[in-house]
C-alpha cells in the first residue's frame, strides 16, 4: 500500500548483468520510502556503482563444479547461507526477497521461502539462468525480460511478469532525444565495445570490416571502440593504416553519452546491452558471446533481429567481409538506418525498474506477514534442511549436465 515503509532484500551473483537490475530496483523501492538490503558474494559487494544506501551482506552460497568431489562442500555453504539469511530476516523482517540470479540468490531464496516471505525472481537473459531454473517452482513470481524465455516450464508461466531489464537513469533519459541526424553526406558514428572486459575478436574484425566499405560510407566514419588493454595499440595501427578516424579507450565512463551520439552499435549480446540499445533506440550488429551459458547471448538477440533492430552474427561467421555486408545493408541510406532504430526503440521497456517495484510490492505485504506469524504454525511452511539440501543437490547435477 502507497505510504507504507517495508523492508526488502536482493540477492544477487556478484557480476553486472546479476547486479545492475538489482541497484536499479534499489533505487526504485528507496524512492517509494522502502528500506532495502542487499545480499551477494564479495565482487557484489565490492561492485562500483552499488547505491550507498544499500546495506551489502557477504553470505557463503557454494559454487558447484563439474566435480561431483566438491559438492559436499558447496551444499553446506548453500546451508549456511541459508542459516545466516534467516538470521538477517529475523532483524530487517523484509516483505519480499528477489533473486537476480547467481550462486547468492540460491540461500537467500531458500531461507525467504523456510520463513514464508514473498519471494520474485527476476531473469535479465531469454534463457533461464540455473539458479533461477531450480527457483522457478519455489518462488511466488518470476519477471523475465523477453517474451519468450527458454527453459521456462509452461507450469510456471501463471506466475511470470513481462517486465523487460531495469537501465541505468543516465541512458533511460536518453529515450525521449531523437535519433541523431544521419544524412547521406553527414558523419556515420559507430559505437564498438565487448562488454566489460572488451572482446579480442572485435578488435581483429571491426577495423577492417570497417575498411571494406564503399567510399561514401568509409570517408564519413567517426569510431568509438573499446579495446583490451593489450589490443589497443595494435587497433589504433589498423585504423591508422586505412585512414579512419577512431576514438579508442579500455573503458568509458560515461556509457550515456557514447550512445547519444552513435548512429550504429557493433558489440556483444549481454542482456544490459540489449536493454540500452532499445531503451535508446539504437540499431545494432549484434556478435553473442559462443561461450555463454546456454548460449543465452543468441537467445537475447531473437526479438530485437525479429523486430527489424539488429543483425546477429555468429562469432564463427564474423569476419570482415561478412561485417562490412551487414554494414551496407544497414547504413548505405539514411532512412534504411533510422528505421532499424525506430525498431529497436519498439522493443525498449523503458518502465521496467518501476513495473519491477510494482510487482516487488504486490507479494508480502506487511498485513500478510502478521497473519503468518501471528496464526500460521512458520514450520509448517518450511521445508526442512533436507530439503534445502535437496534443492543444492539438484543444482550440483544440473551444473554437471
Amino acid at each position: 500500500m502507497p505510504g507504507i515503509s517495508r523492508h526488502y532484500v536482493l540477492a544477487a551473483g556478484g557480476t553486472g548483468g546479476h547486479l545492475t537490475p538489482a541497484f536499479a530496483l534499489a533505487h526504485a523501492l528507496e524512492r517509494r520510502g522502502h528500506h532495502v538490503a542487499l545480499i551477494t558474494d564479495e565482487r557484489g559487494a565490492a561492485i562500483p556503482g552499488k547505491p550507498d544506501f544499500l546495506t551489502a551482506h557477504v553470505l557463503p552460497a557454494g559454487r558447484f563444479g563439474k566435480n561431483p568431489l566438491g559438492w559436499p562442500k558447496a551444499i553446506g555453504a548453500v546451508l549456511e547461507g541459508k542459516r545466516q539469511a534467516r538470521q538477517i530476516y529475523d532483524t530487517f523482517e523484509p516483505s519480499c526477497v528477489v533473486g537476480f540470479g547467481g550462486y547468492p540468490a540460491l540461500p537467500a531464496l531458500l531461507a525467504a521461502r523456510s520463513a514464508g516471505i514473498g519471494t520474485v525472481i527476476h531473469e535479465q537473459n531469454a534463457v533461464l539462468g540455473r539458479v533461477n531454473r531450480l527457483l522457478a517452482g519455489r518462488v511466488d513470481a518470476i519477471a523475465t525480460a523477453y517474451p519468450q524465455v527458454d527453459r521456462l516450464k509452461p507450469a510456471y508461466q501463471g506466475k511470470v511478469h513481462l517486465i523487460g531489464n531495469p537501465v541505468r537513469p543516465g541512458v533511460l533519459s536518453l529515450r525521449d532525444e531523437p535519433f541523431p541526424p544521419f544524412t547521406a553526406d553527414g558523419l556515420f558514428r559507430v559505437l564498438v565495445t565487448g562488454g566489460s572486459q572488451g572482446a579480442s575478436v572485435l578488435s581483429e574484425v571491426v577495423p577492417d570490416g570497417l575498411s571494406m566499405l564503399p567510399t561514401a560510407l568509409r570517408s564519413r566514419l567517426q569510431v568509438t571502440q573499446q579495446c583490451r588493454p593489450e589490443d589497443l595499440e595494435k587497433v589504433r595501427e589498423r585504423y591508422a593504416k586505412h585512414g579512419i578516424a577512431a576514438e579508442l579507450a579500455t573503458y568509458f565512463e560515461d556509457m550515456a553519452a557514447q550512445l547519444a551520439d552513435a548512429h550504429l552499435f557493433i558489440g556483444r549480446a549481454g542482456a544490459s546491452t540489449i536493454a540500452e540499445l532499445t531503451a535508446v533506440g539504437r540499431p545494432a550488429i549484434l556478435v553473442p558471446l559462443p561461450i555463454a551459458t546456454d548460449d543465452h547471448q543468441a537467445a537475447n538477440t531473437r526479438e530485437m533481429v525479429a523486430a527489424g533492430g539488429a543483425r546477429a552474427i555468429r562469432q564463427t561467421g564474423f569476419t570482415a567481409k561478412e561485417l562490412a555486408k551487414q554494414i551496407q545493408a544497414m547504413a548505405m541510406h539514411p532512412e534504411t538506418l533510422a528505421t532499424a532504430a525506430h525498431a529497436a526503440f519498439n522493443c525498449g521497456r523503458p518502465k521496467a525498474a518501476e513495473d519491477l517495484a510494482d510487482l516487488v510490492e504486490s507479494f508480502g505485504g506487511d498485513t500478510i506477514q502478521d497473519v503468518i506469524r501471528v496464526a500460521g504454525d512458520a514450520r509448517s511452511l518450511s521445508p526442512s534442511r533436507e530439503a534445502s539440501g535437496q534443492a543444492a543437490k539438484d543444482l550440483a547435477k544440473e551444473r554437471a549436465e
